[in-house]
């Protein structure tokens, strides 16, 4: 049987993964910071829970210990917040952003990556915001540009450890942390169609999984502009919202 550790495996994407890891016959242990939001979240599997902070590496290293090695270990956890006034700019919410995105996921590696089979693979998911500078995205998107960067180069410096990484773009998705949103989300999908582009894409061994296609597709296409233009088209964009 496989083992996968799913970080943020409570609710959203991560939630949906577990469950259908499980499904498929996987061994999972979820991990998140509330014992008891988890075993809600996952009462209808079998899982082993493994409850830390992202923001406190000792607590991580104590809780991973005494566990299994992994086949596969997707770090999925994190946030999203917008600075909405970029002239009075919110530096704490900013810091708070990049530490539980980018530090909080840094945190896990040295606790995690010892722990995958040679053989095995590292997933992080990242957010399709990095292709793009986007308005009120200042701490989101560096984030995630960072989390882009950090996980490329693991790509490049574990192959020696015969440990394989992926990166995880999805565009939006319908969990508890976008319906905060209050903007149109074109291209929106389910949970479910995520997990499933997800798991697919791991199955394949792909390098980058970026979804959805159409959506994908129109940010690629965006960021091939130059960037005085689209700064314009955005600003356009920002004055059209209701």
């Amino acid at each position: 049987m496989k083992r996968i550790l799913i970080t943020g495996a409570s609710s959203g994407i991560g939630q949906q993964l577990a469950l259908d890891y499980a499904a498929d016959g996987w061994q999972v242990v979820a991990a998140g910071r509330d014992a008891d939001k988890l075993a809600h979240a996952l009462a209808s599997i079998n899982f082993e829970p493994c409850i830390f902070d992202m923001q406190e590496p000792a607590a991580i290293h104590k809780a991973v210990a005494e566990l299994a090695p992994f086949d596969l270990v997707l770090l999925n956890a994190g946030n999203c917040e917008y600075i909405d006034d970029a002239l009075h700019f919110d530096a704490e919410l900013f810091a708070r952003v990049i530490n539980v995105n980018l530090v909080g996921t840094a945190n896990c590696l040295p606790a995690l990556l010892p722990r995958i089979k040679r053989g095995g693979r590292l997933a992080v998911v990242s957010s399709s915001v990095s292709f793009l500078p986007l308005p009120r995205s200042q701490a989101y998107g560096a984030s995630k540009a960072g989390l882009d960067y950090l996980v490329r180069t693991l790509a490049i410096d574990l192959v020696p450890h015969q440990i394989a990484v992926s990166l995880i773009r999805p565009g939006f998705v319908d969990t508890p942390l976008t319906q905060k949103n209050d903007f149109a989300m074109p291209g929106q999908v389910t949970a479910l169609k995520a997990s499933a582009a997800i798991r697919q894409g791991l199955a394949k061994g792909k390098s980058e999984i970026c979804f959805p296609f159409g959506l994908i597709s129109t940010l690629r296409l965006l960021s091939w502009l130059p960037q005085g233009l689209w700064r314009r088209l955005a600003q356009r964009l920002v004055r059209s919202q209701p």
